[in-house]
């Protein structure tokens, strides 16, 4: 048992298994992720909870903007591109400086953040009392602990992920989600929020601790390396940019949502379960197909007609893989928004108006959650040809344009329900702006196939919308037999619907045989 669990940690993985580790386990993730939320919902005041995720956004400033900025755009596709061209010896060098530099900045960034926390605050959540604010910057202080942890991890990810090996960077968030789950049950009587703080920290520590064996096992041997002029890590730099100002520019909208939701007790809190809830489907199917594909299109070239034909394969059975679980996924989410609030949130603390104010929010996330599926295996294409300014244009329109539509609303906004659900609106426009955008850009490098793209949507659509009519029908059936206000049989309704939607869909895609099925 040891040693298969063992030879399934260290072995390397293709692009199909790759897929199915990381459906399985995003899918394991989010799951743990939803029981995370709904401890923190049951087990915390909602107003209180505005603190807890209100302190996160200056720590995620870090790791989206330094971490994810380096690692998915810039050091894989380059790193395996040395592995390709030049051999372990020169790639191994690449990333030994990459994570020598990384750290370094890492620890600069926080230690001046440190200090520049409580002015930030003051913008960041503006309709907060002195007392409410004060304890936000206590906490996001601590918080910034995490980002060194992450920064580490991350890299290690990224390198097992270049070497094809995706188990132990799959299993990690698992991991993590665990420890805050352990954080809220084990603290928050005696800690309050700060009881899930203790949890992300030691959860951060662990995400990292679980992957060391894995790179130990493929050989790297971690040292200070400074090279600048190596020519790799120039174009790292190179890349890291654009992809780093992007995000940047993520992290300002997510500044300018928690400051308008901010004017609502609780309304950071329940944006923020919408948003958590609403990810599930676009993580499992789309960044799931779009990190197991990366690797391969990070070692193509496009410049190479053999190569362009093989990159331009394995992006066409990508898209069309994450359309086939995405386009249902986003319909089952709609008409199950209000079950779906009920069952996670509904406990607790969490009350009636902050249910009607979260199933709201949902709804209008879910709007965009199949633009949302695709943008990553869109941007990862840009980046596996060495491309991060284009996906940088593209955020930063659709980011302004969620901005100003979430600023406009704001300021119209006379309740909760309406002041925090426009706000999931103008994400959603904004991620459809992102996509539209891409795919124009990318239409000048590759043949995107459009009319069996096309042509394969509407075949998903017209199977999704008979799966949503025998979903919908079989809501109200039990709905008229059950009392649904009750827990248990809500739980019975909402399983009920999913069987039915899942029978419906997949038995559909079998009479008209899709691939993705019979396959």
């Amino acid at each position: 048992m040891l040693s298969a669990l063992k030879r399934a940690f260290f072995k390397e993985n293709t692009v199909k298994g790759a897929s199915l580790i990381l459906i399985v386990t995003l899918a394991l993730s989010n799951i743990l992720g939803v029981f995370r939320d709904h401890f923190l919902a049951a087990r915390i005041p909602t107003d209180r909870l505005d603190i807890y995720f209100a302190a996160f956004r200056i720590p995620d400033l870090i790791f989206n903007v330094l971490i994810l900025g380096s690692i998915a755009a810039a050091f894989v596709p380059v790193y395996s591109n040395y592995l390709k061209e030049k051999g372990r010896e020169e790639a191994d060098r690449i990333a030994q400086t990459t994570m020598t530099v990384g750290i370094f900045v890492l620890i600069i960034s926080v230690a001046l953040l440190y200090f520049l926390i409580p002015s930030l605050m003051t913008l960041l959540v503006p309709n907060f009392d002195v007392a409410k604010r004060l304890e936000t910057v206590s906490l996001a202080r601590w918080l910034l602990i995490s980002p060194l942890f992450f920064g580490v991890s991350y890299f290690i990810g990224g390198f097992l992920n270049a070497h094809k090996r995706f188990l132990a960077y799959s299993v990690a968030p698992l991991v993590y989600n665990l420890s805050i789950i352990a954080g809220v049950l084990i603290f928050s009587g005696t800690h309050g929020v700060g009881g899930a703080v203790i949890g992300v920290i030691i959860g951060a520590f662990l995400h990292m601790a679980i992957q060391i064996p894995s790179l130990l096992q493929v050989g790297f041997k971690p040292k200070i390396v400074l090279d600048f002029k190596n020519e790799g890590m120039q174009r790292i730099l190179k890349l890291m940019v654009p992809r780093a100002i992007g995000l940047g520019a993520n992290q300002i909208m997510l500044f300018a949502f928690t400051g308008f939701a901010s004017a609502f007790a609780g309304g950071i809190a329940i944006y923020n379960f919408a948003d958590n809830i609403q990810t599930v489907p676009s993580v499992i199917f789309g960044n799931s197909f779009a990190m197991a594909v990366f690797p391969t299109l990070a070692a193509l070239s496009v410049k190479v007609k053999e190569e362009k034909d093989q990159f331009e394969a394995y992006f066409l059975k990508s898209i069309k893989a994450i359309l086939f679980f995405m386009v249902p996924a986003t319909v089952l989410l709609i008409i199950l928004r209000a079950q779906v609030i009920r069952i996670i949130l509904g406990y607790g603390f969490f009350g009636w108006s902050d249910t009607k104010t979260a199933s709201a929010t949902l709804g209008l996330f879910a709007v965009g959650i199949i633009a949302q599926g695709l943008v990553p295996l869109f941007a990862r294409s840009f980046y596996a040809m060495h491309d991060t300014k284009t996906p940088m244009y593209a955020s930063i329109i659709a980011i302004v344009s969620s901005i100003l539509i979430g600023y406009g609303f704001s300021k119209i906004a006379t309740d909760a329900v309406f002041g925090i659900s426009t706000l999931a609106l103008a994400f959603s426009v904004g991620s459809w702006i992102n996509l539209f955008v891409l795919i124009y850009k990318l239409r000048e490098k590759i043949d995107l196939q459009t009319v069996r793209v096309i042509s394969f949507a509407f075949n998903v659509i017209f199977i999704t919308v008979v799966m949503g009519i025998a979903v919908q029908m079989s809501k109200y059936a039990v709905a008229s037999f059950l009392d649904i206000d009750r827990v248990r049989f809500l739980a019975v309704q909402i399983v009920v619907a999913l069987a039915v939607g899942l029978v419906s869909y997949l038995g559909l895609a079998w009479i008209f045989k899709f691939e993705e099925i019979r396959k």
